[in-house]
């Protein structure tokens, strides 16, 4: 198992929670971002820079991802493709997307950047609250505890 976390959008309350997991748990992570992300020094936890540009980061990802990782992102085609790799993934916010609901999941996100392009919804999601990030620790835990040992 590897924690996969696209870190160009990743909030630093949710990376804090991930470096702790991976030692914790001793679980390889990896943060995939365009720009230098810092990183605790550890064996267990690397950053990887990629090229800028659109997707980069989510295309090394993708390419990389086996069955049985995690995946954190918000990007809902991402995470709709590792997914279908057979990875378990978890939204900066505590949202476990899974088989049942990437579908409904993809479709919300398409339908919403449709209304933003044509200025009918602004904005995007608030600022990350206490119970978002307890949400998405919980989450971790729960798939860190069922991985096979």
């Amino acid at each position: 198992m590897h924690i996969w976390v696209d870190a160009d959008a990743c909030p630093n309350p949710i990376k804090e929670i991930l470096f702790r997991a991976a030692q914790r748990c001793q679980v390889p992570l990896t943060l995939v971002a365009n720009h230098l992300v810092k990183v605790p020094p550890s064996p267990l936890i690397k950053a990887r820079q990629v090229e800028s540009g659109f997707d980069v980061a989510d295309n090394y990802i993708a390419q990389q991802v086996l069955p049985g990782d995690i995946v954190v992102t918000g990007d809902i085609p991402l995470a709709a493709e590792a997914v279908e790799k057979g990875a378990q993934v978890i939204g900066p916010r505590g949202e476990h997307f899974t088989p049942a609901n990437i579908r409904q999941r993809l479709a919300m996100r398409n339908l919403m950047e449709e209304l933003r392009n044509t200025g009918e919804v602004k904005g995007g999601p608030g600022s990350l609250g206490h119970s978002e990030r307890q949400q998405f620790a919980n989450v971790l835990d729960r798939l860190l505890e069922a991985r096979p040992k």
